[in-house]
């Protein structure tokens, strides 16, 4: 431009403004409808825009507004895109189109029935990762791999693309010991007590878990109510080389990144895919540097995996992906019938691992007994004690208070253990009839859980007071509600008042 020309006004830049709306994990960007830009630039809802600010980027959807509370020169973000781009009130930014997902012709071609080859998964996931797809497009792909569209080359091909995506841990030579349960089952809360079992025993378990997306609790959720989980890389690192053992929030890190993702659209649609499930579990445990892996498979009729046949074509899938990846691998079927433990939502399930841990009397035996069961078998095969012999070597830690100590230990590493927090609101939930409980619906009871108010409010859930098989007088009380209020009480109440059979109770002849 010459040196005389009078200089064009920048129109185009915006004042950032934080709408505090929170959007999960979504970037969502609100322009007024009389904004320069949406008239400059074409943009209309549910256009992408890119947004640069200090060097970071990404990608929000557009969402115009209408009324007065924004102001045309401003771009008012979401909770989720503000943190992305780590903006500050007065920032200013440029939106402008991002550059075409060549990606997407990829999951096109899969819709129609092609094969997805490993660059093109790399080319989807890696686009997915930088957060270059809307909730629309990732719907798109979610579906494409639904069911059993994924072939064996393809699922090894996405773990593998998903582990490149993001970051990887090195704890450099020795077997690095991991477990993963498929879930549905509500209070199956086993890893709190096989981290310091296994631990106490002297092997690595570095455990990176997950906070509930459609549960009453997560690992992560549980493990919060009585020390911190939301630790970098390097403060992992220095729990780990201190205790030999961690419990941490696996969103803190970039582990598999576009996992996290897909998972946020998975979830909603209700798809199962076997192979994006595969890729889910192992591209983390892969990315967390894990060698020893134990994968739990609860199989009954309301649990995730309901029945023996698909329990064994999941480990059949796992097996193979994990021999071609360099994991060792071992799959164990469980009980999934009904929920383990008392405890249902982060706080009532923390109080239970705790009993367990410190012996104390009532501790719930089945929690005890299953989680002694994985435990023993991942000291087998990480080479702690001989085949046969590990659930023995489990309990014998767990009974001399070594695990208890150990977790003491964790727990003030990862910045200091309190005890779970209790509620203020409770009712019984009473049995309509007298008689035998013959089954438990975990997901009904999971429901009546959330409802409560778990796991956003972490002393809300149930405390379950029957297990199936036994027998209770008309009036005795099935299950107690916690909640933080009393509307959140009587929403769940009126629930679970709708839900007769939740637990099935029939009479004795």
């Amino acid at each position: 431009m010459d040196a005389n020309e009078p200089a064009t006004p920048d129109v185009q830049r915006l004042r950032l403004r934080r709408m505090g709306i929170d959007t999960y994990q979504e970037p969502v960007l609100y322009m007024h409808r009389d904004c320069p830009v949406c008239h400059s630039e074409g943009f209309e809802a549910q256009s992408r825009v890119e947004l640069a600010l200090n060097g970071r980027h990404i990608v929000a959807t557009l969402n115009v507004v209408h009324g007065d509370f924004l102001q045309p020169g401003e771009a008012g973000l979401s909770e989720a895109a503000w943190r992305l781009l780590q903006a500050r009130e007065g920032d200013t930014v440029m939106p402008r189109h991002p550059a075409p997902l060549e990606s997407l012709g990829h999951v096109r071609a899969k819709v129609y029935g092609r094969k997805l080859t490993p660059g093109a998964l790399r080319s989807v996931i890696d686009d997915v990762a930088a957060g270059r797809y809307s909730d629309l497009q990732l719907a798109a792909f979610v579906t494409a791999c639904a069911g059993d569209r994924l072939d064996a080359d393809e699922t090894i091909a996405l773990t593998r693309a998903m582990v490149d995506a993001g970051e990887r841990i090195d704890w450099g030579s020795g077997p690095v010991m991991d477990k993963h349960c498929v879930g549905g089952l509500p209070g199956n809360r086993t890893t709190m007590l096989i981290v310091p079992i296994v631990a106490a025993c002297g092997l690595r378990m570095p455990k990176t878990s997950s906070r509930a997306i459609t549960s009453p609790a997560g690992t992560a959720d549980t493990m919060e109510t009585v020390a911190p989980v939301d630790l970098d890389v390097p403060a992992i690192r220095r729990v780990v080389e201190r205790t030999g053992g961690c419990i941490v929030w696996g969103g803190s890190v970039r582990l598999s990144p576009a996992d996290d993702v897909l998972i946020r659209v998975e979830r909603p649609l209700d798809l199962d895919s076997q192979g994006q499930l595969v890729a889910s579990v192992l591209s983390k445990k892969i990315a967390a540097g894990s060698t020893h892996v134990l994968i739990d498979v609860p199989v009954g009729p309301t649990a995730k995996v309901r029945s023996r046949e698909a329990a064994e074509r999941l480990a059949s899938q796992l097996e193979r992906v994990a021999g071609v990846t360099g994991l060792q691998l071992r799959v164990m079927q469980t009980d999934g019938t009904a929920p383990v433990g008392c405890g249902i939502g982060p706080a009532l399930e923390a109080r239970d691992v705790l009993a367990v841990l410190r012996g104390e009397a009532g501790a719930p035996a089945d929690l005890s007994q299953r989680a002694l069961l994985l435990a023993g078998a991942l000291l087998e095969i990480g080479g702690a004690c001989a085949a046969g012999e590990g659930a023995a070597r489990a309990a014998e830690v767990l009974r001399d208070g070594s695990a208890w100590r150990k977790f003491q230990e964790i727990c003030e590493a990862q910045g200091g253990l309190r005890e779970p927090p209790v509620a203020a609101y409770r009712q019984p939930v009473p049995a309509p009839r007298s008689g035998s409980v013959i089954g438990i619906d975990n997901r009904r009871l999971a429901r009546i859980a959330k409802l409560a108010g778990a796991p956003q409010s972490a002393c809300a859930g149930i405390d379950l007071h029957v297990r199936p098989g036994d027998f209770v007088e008309r009036g005795e009380p099935l299950f107690t509600l916690h909640a933080e209020s009393p509307g959140e009480l009587a929403y769940a109440l009126q629930y679970a008042a709708s839900q007769a059979e939740t637990i099935h109770v029939i009479e004795d002849d």
